[in-house]
């Protein structure tokens, strides 16, 4: 049975659910699941995690998002892209090169950010899309996010290609709405294209119709990124086969059962992957003991 993470490159016009049940479809196992959610208009990475890989998720390391968008300046909608109805027009003409570059430069760092109206974040157990197709707003409370960096690829008004590096929670259309609150004339996003997010990134991205031919010709697994390998930002613990046979029954390994020549130290608690032979086998927690050294306490079991 398959278990590991496609990279699907999602097309635009349907949602990451869509996506999922074509998965489904295609390699005929119901436990599918993605991270990540990509609006429908939006294209390029989306994870899904296939059979055990499923339970992979919670572990990931997908703090960091990279996308590629494109604004439209001197449009605002209130979806906050192209997608939706047009609230106000603005003049653009006087925003030069450079007066955008200099905006870009004050966006970077950590920001307030109000999340859209037309997001999935639940109010009171409702998404707040649906309230937003109700003509309904309600007030948002605004989060911190952090942009790593923003960088101009293009700039041919109307249109200003951007590469946006960011954290996890940011969402891209509020801040395209912003920058166009900044210059005075509004703005809207038009195209967003994610190329990254944590380790999956959109040069190992696969397309629906890819995969679909790939299980038709026995070669899906080729496609696949294992879950040891998904969990590389891990440290790695490899277990001895007295380590291995305690862990499938749910106990907690101790050092001498791993292949370490030395535990290992810090102060700090932190997760590992715990190994066979470069499989994953378990999940497990680095804890310092009260009077030095530490313990393996294990958090989710992989192998059977």
């Amino acid at each position: 049975m398959i278990s590991g993470f496609f990279v699907i490159d999602k097309p635009a016009g349907i949602s990451s659910h869509d996506v999922v049940s074509r998965v489904r479809r295609i390699l005929g196992t119901r436990r599918v699941g993605h991270t990540g959610t990509l609006d429908p208009f939006a294209t390029g990475v989306l994870p899904v995690a296939v059979n055990d890989a499923t339970k992979v998720i919670p572990f990931l390391d997908e703090g960091v998002k990279c996308y590629q968008a494109l604004l439209r300046l001197g449009v605002v909608t209130d979806t906050l892209d192209m997608t939706g109805r047009i609230l106000a027009e603005g003049d653009y003409s006087s925003v030069s090169r450079e007066r955008f570059l200099e905006l870009l430069t004050r966006f970077c760092g950590v920001i307030s950010q109000v999340p859209p109206m037309f997001s999935a974040i639940k109010r009171d157990g409702q998404p707040l899309y649906k309230l937003a197709r109700q003509g309904i707003e309600v007030e948002r409370r605004a989060r911190q996010v952090e942009i790593h960096s923003l960088e101009l690829l293009s700039f041919e008004p109307p249109l200003a290609c951007l590469r946006v590096s960011c954290s996890r929670g940011t969402y891209v259309r509020s801040l395209a709405d912003d920058l166009g609150a900044e210059l005075g004339c509004g703005a809207s996003l038009q195209e967003l294209r994610r190329i990254a997010s944590g380790p999956f990134h959109l040069s190992s991205a696969i397309t629906l119709a890819t995969l679909e031919q790939a299980k038709e010709g026995g070669m899906s697994d080729a496609l696949c990124l294992d879950p040891y390998a998904a969990l590389a930002h891990l440290p790695d613990i490899p277990l001895s086969d007295a380590g291995l046979a305690k862990v499938r029954h749910g106990r907690s390994p101790e050092w001498g059962e791993t292949l370490l020549s030395a535990p290992c130290e810090g102060t700090e608690a932190g997760l590992a992957r715990l190994s066979r032979n470069g499989s994953l086998a378990a999940v497990a927690r680095i804890e310092p003991l009260p009077y030095g050294g530490s313990r393996l306490v294990l958090k989710r079991v992989f192998c059977n």
